[in-house]
């Protein structure tokens, strides 16, 4: 089947970065293809032209790779014995042994050394060299042309012992090296098992267990206590515990009830569900979530690209120098041909630079994992690199360092109760479509006096004041304090230093009375998120210092919010433009800086900072799509973790470019004494894979502890 459009597979058996690297060039060459991209963090490869599902398996016949669509359900891997598995290593590594006991036994020289060496060499290494012989003849170097050379070579002066070593040491750092990449896979897997492949869809009354595949929008779905939510939907009966850990990282179980929202790969705690479905499997948050940290792994870092440009001239020099050891020591000071020629050949081997190609893909796919695990989505190695730099930290208030939903906070009756009150703010508020109406209508329903039997005549709301109207023949008005100022009311004068402690708390206070009377003042707040404060102590322990609050809301607000959570640099009254400029004078001022709001209406400062982190990317599309970084849930405590990871994941990949060189340069000195041999230079590029592996992995290590 052939298709124009880019289209994305699924592949089977990728385990080497260098293979990736082959594999995408071989694609690039098909007729009819204009472009290809490997994605060797999810093994997948993306193309762009007319091309079939066999040519794309033809160009990755040569490490017998298997290509399938993406929308597969890919068999689950029969489980292989490892005798069966590493078969031809296991028997290479006895014929191996076996000629080290003739070595001891009967000489290096004897023709059964040599057979059992040359055995081990051929069945351990024929696949090699086939690569290796091909990769030569079209003049393409990388580290199994080096190999085969080195061990052919060996084999050509004498040196059957030590090349049928290396074959078996190579074949364990491949084995590292695929082991290394299918641990740090192994997060993308975890997230893809969350959710269940069936779902029970209720017809007609009657329960049928279907593949999710099979499900609408609309199909309703029964989750039972201890079940795992297949989709997303919405609840129409029922209610639960809910625990979203799978989708925001959070462990402690959210309450949900009719009308609320509910997802895929969630789990349902103690409570039996009645969901109306959503969206389709593959539009699923899960699913979108995994197609983006896949994209992510996809990205190429900085760090990644300088490897990648490195690795292109590192192996041409390689050989270059191994030809020049060789031959120039023999040929213009008459040293002996066999010791340079072996020693030549062990800069071969030396110069394999596996452990540099992986060195960086590795730590950014392992990161981006764990990330995606505590629910962080960072959206590429770019943004990895760059959360670990920033300098200085902007945060919008509403939304954000707040909940996003006024809430009545203060409640002070006089002559009446606080019940009594709330009725008769809830009756008036009932016909207003101020955005504190529905604050006080929700105050009213969680004191129960939601229902106030009144009934309100001569409603009236008065723009920018207030509103007021007549309940059982009363006329009663609520608003701001300076509507009964400009009134002249005789109480107002006296309730003056309780009204300004709560604007200076920064809360907006409504006051309600009649002409003769103030009967309550109420104090509404956009609450602080109780992450907020921990977040900010939490950012400022880990050296981040300069945190800058931006708001479009009041001077008096805006400082109250900033003192809470203790920002000292507070920007207020700002529109989304001011927000705008502000960001770009903070990248100037600092280099590198991070803008967190909600995706939505910060979506132009969140493109101009360096990197922008969208919270609740959980509940919106618009937050996964427009965010560098996405924190799942409204938790910030998220933040100060992701820049701890991305910092580690900056150190180590440090580290392993200075490991992978390291060794192999102070392998490379001992060129210079004669010293260096093949079964040092393997160790050296064993020694230098196992080490950036397991250095990699130490960021699957990396927790959210922050303070709570």
């Amino acid at each position: 089947m052939k298709n124009k459009e880019e289209q994305t597979y699924r592949i089977q058996g990728l385990t080497c970065a260098n293979c990736a690297q082959k594999f995408e060039n071989n694609v690039k060459k098909i007729e009819g293809v204009t472009d290809a991209r490997v994605n060797f963090g999810a093994s997948k490869i993306s193309v762009s032209g007319a091309v079939s599902v066999g040519d794309i398996e033809k160009a990755g016949a040569f490490d017998k790779l298997k290509v399938s669509s993406e929308q597969e359900e890919l068999p689950e891997e029969p489980s292989i014995p490892f005798y069966k598995k590493h078969a031809t290593v296991l028997l290479s590594f006895v014929f191996l042994v076996a000629g080290w006991i003739a070595f001891f036994q009967q000489g290096e020289e004897h023709i059964s050394t040599i057979i059992l060496f040359a055995a081990s060499i051929v069945i351990g290494g024929y696949r090699l060299f086939f690569t290796g012989i091909n990769n030569l003849i079209r003049l393409q170097f990388d580290m199994k042309t080096l190999m085969t050379i080195a061990i052919i070579g060996a084999a050509i002066i004498g040196e059957w012992g030590e090349g049928a070593t290396v074959v078996i040491l190579f074949a364990i750092s491949e084995a590292l090296e695929s082991y290394s990449m299918e641990k740090a896979r192994a997060s993308i897997r975890s997230l893809m098992n969350v959710s269940p492949k069936q779902a029970t869809i209720l017809i007609e009354g009657t329960e049928k267990l279907i593949s999710v595949k099979d499900v609408n929008i609309g199909d309703r779905m029964l989750v039972k206590p201890g079940q795992k939510i297949a989709m997303d939907g919405n609840i129409v009966k029922g209610g639960a515990s809910i625990s979203e850990a799978a989708i925001t990282g959070e462990s402690i179980p959210v309450s949900k009830c009719v009308n609320d929202e509910v997802y895929a790969g969630t789990f349902n705690e103690d409570g039996l569900l009645e969901v109306e479905v959503t969206k389709r499997v593959e539009d699923t948050t899960i699913a979108k979530i995994i197609h983006l940290v896949e994209e992510a792994q996809a990205e190429r870092a900085p760090s990644q690209a300088f490897v990648d440009k490195f690795a292109k001239y590192y192996t041409p020099l390689i050989i270059i120098i191994a030809f020049l050891v060789a031959t120039v020591p023999p040929l213009f000071m008459g040293l002996d041909w066999n010791t340079w020629i072996y020693q030549g050949l062990a800069v071969l081997v030396v110069g394999c630079p596996c452990a540099l190609v992986i060195s960086t893909p590795i730590a950014i796919v392992t990161a981006i994992g764990n990330a995606a695990r505590n629910g962080v989505l960072i959206k590429g190695g770019v943004f990895l690199e760059e959360v670990g730099r920033i300098k200085a930290i902007a945060f919008d208030k509403t939304g954000t360092l707040t909940r996003g939903a006024p809430e009545v906070t203060d409640v002070h009756a006089f002559y009446l109760t606080e019940e009594e009150l709330l009725k008769i703010i809830a009756t008036l508020e009932g016909g207003s479509t101020h955005p504190l109406a529905s604050a006080i209508l929700q105050k009213a329903e969680e004191v129960g006096v939601a229902d106030t039997g009144y009934t309100l005549e001569h409603f009236e709301s008065i723009a920018g004041k207030g509103i007021k109207g007549s309940i059982n023949g009363i006329l009663y008005q609520a608003g701001s304090p300076n509507w009964f100022l400009g009134q002249k009311h005789p109480e107002i004068e006296g309730l003056a230093e309780s009204i300004h402690q709560l604007q200076n708390a920064g809360k907006t206070v409504i006051v309600v009375g009649s002409s003769e009377k103030i009967f309550g003042v109420l104090g509404i707040r956009d609450e602080i998120r109780d992450s907020s404060a921990s977040s900010v102590e939490n950012l400022r322990e880990i050296g981040i210092s300069n945190l800058y609050m931006l708001t479009g809301d009041n001077d008096r607000t805006a400082e109250a919010i900033g003192h809470e959570v203790e920002i000292d640099h507070v920007k207020s009254s700002l529109l989304p433009e001011d927000k705008l400029r502000y960001i770009k004078e903070l990248r100037e001022k600092h280099g590198s800086m991070m803008m967190v709001g909600d995706g939505i209406n910060d979506a132009p400062a969140l493109a101009a900072s360096s990197v922008g982190v969208a919270m609740g990317g959980a509940g919106t599309d618009t937050a996964l799509e427009t965010a560098d970084v996405a924190l799942m849930g409204d938790d910030l405590r998220k933040l100060p973790f992701t820049i701890r990871l991305s910092r580690k994941a900056l150190t180590i990949i440090k580290q392993n470019i200075g490991f992978s060189l390291g060794l192999k340069v102070l392998a490379l000195l001992l060129v210079i004494p004669g010293w260096l041999t093949l079964w040092i230079a393997i160790f050296a590029d064993m020694g230098a894979t196992l080490l950036v592996t397991l250095n990699s992995l130490r960021l699957l290590k990396v927790k959210d502890e922050m303070k709570k």
